[in-house]
């Protein structure tokens, strides 16, 4: 299935019906009066986050959307069907952005959860409604309320309990490949990864989601390469897992990189929990390990975890501090004294976000 993080749809709830202006005509009934009934309802424009959907690809071919026309009224009071409401399924995660492209209008983030973006124009009334002791034949019936259009963004932002960032070729792919069942493209190349890839890793009877992004690039915040695209699914981590090349020249500055996109970027990606990991370690001597785990250390302010994705090497260690990272933000905020003990810094410096 392609991936579509963000498109421009049209929407247009459904008009209301036209009253009706009708009288009442029946054998030895000489002065029947007014029975003209109301239209009915426009139908509404619904937006649903449901499970089980990691993509907007579904809007890419269809754009607009219109929900039915109430139907107008009738006589013997008879009142016209109410129009029928649109539904949108979107996967959770979606933000419904305003034609600016800035004003977020609503975010869904859990399954079920339902909006009525545009609701439908009311019916119009029927004669009999204007009906009165001084007007005992009104002929008035109105039409039913337009219904409200609007075109909006919708604008996908997956929501994973670990973020994978990365300069490109960094081995991204290949440890999701490695810690998950998902099978991305995994190729000796930069930019081998174009679109967000999600994984579910098991480690200690325990799951948790990964999301692979497609590689960063110095200028990644301003719109360069394919970073600024994908950044946003980063703000809905837990934790960030930032994978270092182990074969490349200076890894001190590949980290610098990153992080300074990040921090571009704003949203408080830079602030988020981080984990350091020097990939790729197989492929190093004893020697060569050792020097860029110590530069890499002194430019990163915390020890990095090693691994290798191809080698298997590492992955468990790491899944297990991703793990005590997400399960220490989904539990309850402890009091401010904490009295004896070490601080979480303390039990694992290789977490923790940026000093």
């Amino acid at each position: 299935m392609k991936f579509l993080d963000e498109c421009k749809i049209y929407l247009k709830s459904g008009d209301g019906g036209r009253g009706s202006a009708s009288f009442r005509r029946e054998k030895f009934i000489e002065f029947g009066g007014p029975d003209g009934g109301d239209g009915g309802r426009g139908g509404d424009v619904v937006i649903e986050a449901v499970a089980n959907l990691n993509t907007l690809i579904d809007y890419r071919y269809q754009q607009h959307f219109r929900a039915q026309n109430g139907r107008g009224g009738a006589g013997a009071n008879r009142t016209g069907a109410a129009g029928i409401t649109t539904i949108l399924k979107v996967p959770v995660g979606t933000q419904v952005i305003d034609e600016d492209k800035e004003t977020i209008l609503h975010d869904l983030v859990a399954p079920g959860q339902r909006i009525v973006l545009l609701r439908g124009g009311d019916g119009g009334f029927g004669n009999s409604h204007y009906k009165s002791s001084t007007n005992q034949a009104p002929r008035r019936a109105d039409l039913g309320w337009p219904g409200e259009e609007r075109w909006v963004w919708l604008r996908l932002k997956l929501i994973a309990d670990v973020g994978l960032v990365g300069l490109p070729n960094a081995g991204k792919s290949t440890f999701l490949a490695a810690v998950t069942q998902a099978k991305p493209r995994i190729a000796d190349y930069p930019f081998t990864t174009l679109k967000p890839q999600l994984g579910v890793a098991r480690v200690d009877e325990e799951e948790f989601v990964i999301a692979d992004l497609p590689g960063l690039i110095e200028g990644a915040h301003e719109g360069v390469g394919l970073g600024d695209r994908f950044l946003g699914h980063v703000e809905r981590c837990s934790v960030v897992l930032h994978l270092i090349d182990g074969t490349a020249e200076n890894v001190g500055a590949a980290y610098r990189t990153i992080r300074r996109e990040l921090t571009e970027y704003g949203q408080g990606l830079a602030e988020k929990p981080e984990i350091v990991g020097l990939n790729k370690i197989d492929a190093l001597s004893p020697e060569e390990l050792k020097k860029k785990k110590q530069a890499l250390a002194r430019v990163a302010k915390r020890q990095p975890m090693l691994l290798s994705g191809v080698a298997g090497t590492g992955t468990t260690e790491v899944l297990r501090a991703l793990q005590t990272i997400i399960r220490a933000g989904k539990a309850p905020p402890e009091p401010a004294y904490r009295g004896e003990g070490a601080s979480p810094a303390e039990e694992a410096p290789w977490a923790g976000p940026r000093p």
